[in-house]
């Protein structure tokens, strides 16, 4: 490990360091973090911080312009009182865009914004098609780690109901159909 030693090249030979340093690697894995793009920055006079995210207030409004609203990776939106922000994760920008939806309703309304109020509830990572690991958080268990086979049927899950609000229940249907009979044409294992 590493750290604080920026990545200046990568290449089928390995990586190359700020310092000069070459690491030798054939298999490299890619973890830089987040960064908002570099134009919010340069969005007239709204304030960014250092990763480049719009700052916004619990109604989600950036702190310079109320009626310039941001969520996802590009809000630094605070995370109640715990003096941190949001995670900047695909959980958190899906509660932002409905909390959204509804908070732009009341606005053209004339009616006061409510706050958004962030819920963690876990962490899941598919590790391909034979399994998955995470934390689920709950209101009455609390948190406990999940993997293998029931992970993976939780975030399967999950990946459908990210489905289902983009494309709606008959689409998302439609393609579970689709899964099913592509895998069953599909061989086990490809050698090219």
């Amino acid at each position: 490990v590493m750290c604080g030693s920026a990545v200046t090249l990568v290449d089928e030979e390995g990586l190359q360091l700020a310092n000069g340093i070459k690491v030798a690697a054939r298999l490299k894995v890619w973890a830089a973090g987040i960064r908002a793009p570099v134009f919010l920055a340069s969005l007239g006079n709204l304030k960014t911080n250092r990763i480049n995210q719009l700052e916004v207030s619990e109604t989600l409004q950036t702190t310079q312009d109320p009626n310039i609203f941001a969520f996802g990776d590009c809000a630094a939106c605070p995370n109640g009182h715990s003096g941190t922000n949001v995670p900047p994760r695909a959980q958190a920008a899906h509660q932002q865009a409905h909390f959204l939806a509804q908070a732009i309703t009341r606005r053209i309304e004339g009616r006061p914004l409510p706050s958004f109020t962030y819920r963690d509830y876990g962490s899941l990572v598919s590790l391909s098609r034979e399994g998955a690991v995470g934390t689920l958080m709950g209101n009455l268990m609390g948190s406990f780690k999940v993997e293998g086979w029931l992970a993976r049927m939780f975030y399967i899950s999950l990946y459908r109901m990210h489905q289902r609000s983009l494309f709606g229940t008959r689409r998302v249907v439609a393609r579970m159909l689709a899964d099913v009979l592509g895998r069953s044409t599909e061989p086990r294992l490809k050698l090219h």
